[in-house]
C-alpha cells in the first residue's frame, strides 16, 4: 500500500523545479552561465523572483573574494575598485544602467508619459551619466574607509539585502509599461515568496552576526537604511508614473547598495 503524504519523487520535482528557478535568475541577472537542462519558459522567470536576493548572494560572495585576494597586495582604494568592477561585469552593469535610465527619465521628464520615453531611450543623458558617476564614487569612496573585514561584510550584507528591496516594488507596485525586457518578471509575487526572498536576503546577516562580523547596530541601521531608500524611491516612483519599470528596480538596488554602505561607515565612526 502506498503510504499517505506527498510522495518522495514528487519533492524531487519540487526541488528540481526551485533550483532551475534560481538559475534562471542568475541568468537573467548575470553574465554566469548555466546548465543546459535548466531550460526556459516566460512563466518562470516571474516565479524566479524569489530567488533575486540569493542572486545577490552570488554576486557578492565574487565581489567579496575579489576585493580580499586585492587587498593582499594592493592598497585599500585599489581593491575596492577592483571588486566594484568585478560586480559590474559579473552582472553586465544591468542595475547600473537601470539606475542611470532612471535619472534620465526622472531629471527629464515632466509628465509620465514622457519619463517614460526617456527611460526606455538607450542613450545616456546629462542625468544619467552625472548620476552613475557620482554614485559609484560614492560606493568606492564609502568602503575605502571600512576596515578590510568590514568591507567583506558590507558586500556580502548589501548585495542580497538591497535585491530584496528591489523586490519589494515587485511584490507591492504595479508595473507600468506595457512591453519590457523586465514584463516578465513583474507579475505581482505572493506573500509567500515574499517571505522566502526575505530569509535568502537575511542568511549572509544571520552568519555574519554569528562570526562576530557585523554588530547588530550596524545590522539595524544598515536595514533601516535601505528601508528609508526603497520606500523614498517608491513613493516617488508611484507619483511620477504611477508604478515601477525595470529600470526602477536597477535605481532601488543601487540606492539601496550605497545607503548600506554609508550606514555600515556611520556605524563604524
Amino acid at each position: 500500500m502506498q503510504p499517505s503524504g506527498i510522495r518522495p519523487d514528487s519533492l524531487v520535482m519540487r526541488g528540481v523545479h526551485q533550483l532551475r528557478l534560481f538559475f534562471i535568475a542568475l541568468q537573467f541577472f548575470t553574465r554566469l552561465p548555466i546548465p543546459r537542462w535548466v531550460g526556459f519558459e516566460p512563466a518562470w522567470l516571474n516565479k524566479a523572483s524569489r530567488y533575486f536576493p540569493a542572486v545577490g548572494i552570488v554576486v557578492g560572495a565574487v565581489a567579496a573574494g575579489v576585493y580580499a585576494l586585492a587587498a593582499w597586495v594592493l592598497p585599500q582604494p585599489v581593491a575596492v575598485l577592483l571588486s566594484t568592477i568585478a560586480g559590474i561585469y559579473l552582472t553586465g552593469a544591468f542595475h547600473e544602467d537601470g539606475f542611470a535610465d532612471t535619472c534620465d527619465g526622472l531629471g527629464g521628464g515632466m509628465t509620465p508619459a514622457r519619463v517614460l520615453e526617456i527611460m526606455t531611450d538607450s542613450r545616456i543623458g546629462a542625468y544619467g551619466a552625472i548620476g552613475i558617476g557620482l554614485l559609484l564614487a560614492l560606493k568606492c569612496a564609502t568602503l575605502a574607509y571600512l576596515s578590510s573585514q568590514a568591507v567583506v561584510a558590507a558586500l556580502l550584507l548589501a548585495h542580497p539585502m538591497s535585491r530584496l528591496m528591489a523586490t519589494a516594488l515587485i511584490w507591492r507596485l504595479d508595473y507600468v509599461k506595457g512591453e519590457g525586457k523586465a514584463k516578465p518578471l513583474a507579475q505581482r509575487m505572493s506573500h509567500a515568496e515574499f517571505l522566502i526572498a526575505s530569509v535568502l536576503a537575511l542568511l549572509p546577516a544571520i552568519v555574519l552576526l554569528w562570526l562576530g562580523w557585523l554588530a547588530w547596530p550596524a545590522l539595524l541601521a544598515a536595514l533601516l537604511a535601505m528601508a528609508v531608500c526603497a520606500a523614498w524611491l517608491a513613493r516617488k516612483f508611484v507619483r511620477r508614473i504611477g508604478g515601477y519599470t525595470g529600470d526602477c528596480l536597477g535605481a532601488v538596488q543601487q540606492v539601496c547598495e550605497a545607503g548600506c554602505y554609508l550606514a555600515l561607515l556611520a556605524a563604524a565612526a
